[in-house]
């Protein structure tokens, strides 16, 4: 089946009165769930409630904000409807979002945009985040204005709590997966980068102690991974299974397999000019974390280059003691065991 292209489209600036409209929303999605939410089991030294089997923040914790909170994630199960035709990025936070992100806007979008790189082109991938171009669902931005995605969306929810419209219908879902060390590390460093200046940074003991309970945002981490998987074993035409080493190892191979499976291939000569080269570099962990240290941001409130460190796999065996890989080791082969399925290096 073949899909439309995506086209972006900025988001405009919020007037006064669209800021009121989104807080008067907000405020019925609070009282819609308040009670549901009430009945849920908490943790209340991290602001963290267990639904279906995972944790999510509260509404009233968060900032305020309904950014990844369990409220957010009820409204889409009641209201969000697929369509045919949408593209959905799912992972679990820090497994290489922002960078499939890319891919697949950069992918979708290259009739729109030529990726001339020597040229400095004016693509939106050069000035904008990823995240910008690509919403989250389970954000305010969606929540409040869900035209704007275009049918190219992105998501942290669990397979199993997806609203229903998308697993009935026949649109098409990728996850990318990580080895859950470096996933650990990465959550870590992006936590203290949240932090303010005058705040203790978080102790890597204190992450490594909730990350292996399951105990942080979408945790845990290994039954978001085997819930995904499973369902790309069952539905393969559906769901396609990326893991961020392969990525790293053959991303040609990699990036050719995403463009098939969401309806846009590569045609020969496309693929003769270099274009699936001049995309994996426009994508690059180098190229995007420095365009986005440029002024032109449309994030509000967090500095997109927030979400670029390293990239590199691995890295992980620089922080970790010998006993935090044994247990990490120890958790994937009891929760993967049966499966034919190991994490990249």
């Amino acid at each position: 089946m073949s899909y439309p292209i995506v086209f972006y489209s900025p988001v405009a600036t919020i007037t006064k009165d669209e800021e009121n409209a989104r807080k008067r929303k907000m405020s019925i999605i609070i009282e819609q769930y308040k009670n549901k939410v009430s009945t849920l089991y908490t943790n209340d030294d991290h602001h963290l409630c267990k639904y279906e089997g995972f944790w999510y923040f509260q509404l009233f914790y968060h900032h305020s904000k309904a950014d990844f909170s369990v409220e957010s994630i009820m409204a889409l199960q009641d209201d969000f409807q697929a369509q045919p035709t949408d593209v959905f990025l799912t992972s679990h936070p820090k497994t290489g979002t922002t960078w499939l992100k890319a891919l697949s806007f950069a992918i979708l979008n290259r009739n729109k945009f030529k990726l001339d790189l020597g040229s400095r082109p004016h693509h939106p991938l050069l000035t904008i985040s990823p995240h910008d171009c690509v919403p989250f669902m389970e954000t305010e931005a969606f929540l409040n204005n869900p035209s704007y995605a275009n049918g190219l969306m992105a998501t942290h929810i669990p397979y199993t709590s997806l609203p229903k419209s998308i697993i009935s219908s026949n649109c098409r879902i990728v996850y990318v997966c990580r080895n859950p060390k470096d996933v650990l590390i990465s959550y870590w460093h992006f936590d203290n980068k949240l932090k303010d200046d005058d705040s203790i940074p978080t102790k890597l003991d204190d992450v490594f102690e909730l990350f292996r309970r399951g105990m942080n945002p979408f945790g845990s981490f290994w039954d978001h991974v085997i819930g995904y998987y499973k369902a790309s074993l069952e539905h393969p035409d559906k769901v396609l299974f990326l893991k961020y080493e392969d990525l790293k190892k053959d991303p040609e191979s990699e990036v050719k397999k995403l463009a098939k499976f969401i309806g846009n291939p590569f045609t020969e000569e496309e693929e003769y000019d270099g274009l699936v080269q001049e995309i994996i570099k426009l994508c690059g962990f180098e190229n995007l974390s420095e365009a986005n240290k440029g002024e032109e941001k449309t994030s509000k409130v967090l500095s997109d280059d927030i979400y670029f460190r390293k990239g590199v796999v691995g890295d992980s065996v620089n922080y970790l003691t010998t006993e935090m890989i044994r247990i990490l080791d120890k958790i994937t082969k009891e929760k993967c065991d049966g499966l034919d399925f190991s994490f990249g290096a």
